[in-house]
């Protein structure tokens, strides 16, 4: 991004002074600053790699032939509608084919895909996409169960509902116990 197109702390202070707010008045003086910086942080997904974060080992993973499923990752993200947040946790799952990766990969994973802007639904499939290209595990599966900030403080305001979406690739279609078996593990 060009100098030109990039946001500047001068254009959250245009934000604040275009809501009706006095952006020089104490409590704001600081604000631009602090939302240049937030925002740099709740977008640094577009910045990382996730083949990156991926890189497989085969240290004993060759005779592991039964699930791997990290529950609980949180999700913080943003909707590309309104740039309202949304929240929750995802489940990841795989079943590996002679690779694994470290647990907390899973959760980096996440974590990229969902500092980008984003709609859950994408983010769901884009995590197992990532994960069955690198890894070539035998199946993965991804659940996302998150509460989105548009639909609960605008329109609708409907509080507290949450929207679960899920992705399951490779064994996980066609095999009916392994799919239950997984989605028996994501339950909460």
């Amino acid at each position: 991004m060009s100098d030109k197109e990039a946001f500047t702390e001068q254009d959250w202070r245009r934000l604040l002074a275009s809501l009706g707010e006095d952006p020089d008045r104490p409590g704001l003086q600081e604000t631009p600053h602090r939302v240049a910086k937030a925002w740099k942080h709740w977008t640094s997904g577009y910045a990382q790699d996730p083949v990156e974060v991926l890189k497989a080992f085969e240290d004993g993973a060759e005779e592991y032939n039964e699930l791997i499923v990290v529950r609980n990752i949180p999700v913080y993200s943003h909707c590309e509608h309104h740039l309202a947040p949304f929240f929750g946790k995802a489940t990841v799952g795989y079943l590996p084919n002679g690779k694994i990766v470290g647990l907390s990969k899973l959760t980096r994973l996440v974590d990229i895909f969902s500092k980008r802007l984003q709609v859950q639904e994408r983010m769901t499939i884009q995590i197992a996409n990532a994960l069955m290209e690198v890894l070539e595990p035998k199946a993965v599966g991804v659940v996302v169960k998150c509460r989105h900030l548009c639909m609960e403080s605008r329109g609708i305001r409907a509080i507290g509902e949450e929207t679960i979406t899920s992705a399951m690739l490779g064994e996980l279609q066609p095999n009916l116990a392994l799919r239950t078996e997984f989605l028996a593990l994501a339950r909460d």
